[in-house]
């Protein structure tokens, strides 16, 4: 999977997604939205990368299945907030 870092002050927000869904474009009745390259696409990961960029993340987003069911195998999202936009399994982290 992709992910992209970005860092501000304190927060830190990880971008991550699966190769397969990296620059699509999702609909699902008036929601628009984009994978895109610019934002996603970082560096391509092994498993622990993702599991440490996401355990130092203060907010993540999350695309595609790979990326959703890694994260829910750590316990670091709950497969009940899991949402899917056009066939595209999505999450978002927030911690506070």
């Amino acid at each position: 999977m992709y992910i992209k870092i970005y860092k501000n002050g304190e927060h830190v927000l990880v971008a991550a997604c699966d190769k397969e869904v990296l620059g699509k474009t999702l609909k699902c009745g008036k929601t628009v939205v984009e994978i895109s390259r610019a934002f996603y696409e970082g560096k391509y990961v092994s498993e622990e990368e993702f599991k440490k960029a996401l355990e130092g993340a203060t907010t993540a987003n999350l695309f595609g299945e790979k990326t959703i069911n890694l994260a829910i195998k750590c316990e670091l999202i709950d497969p009940d907030s899991v949402i899917i936009i056009d066939g595209v399994p999505h999450a978002q982290i927030f911690r506070v």
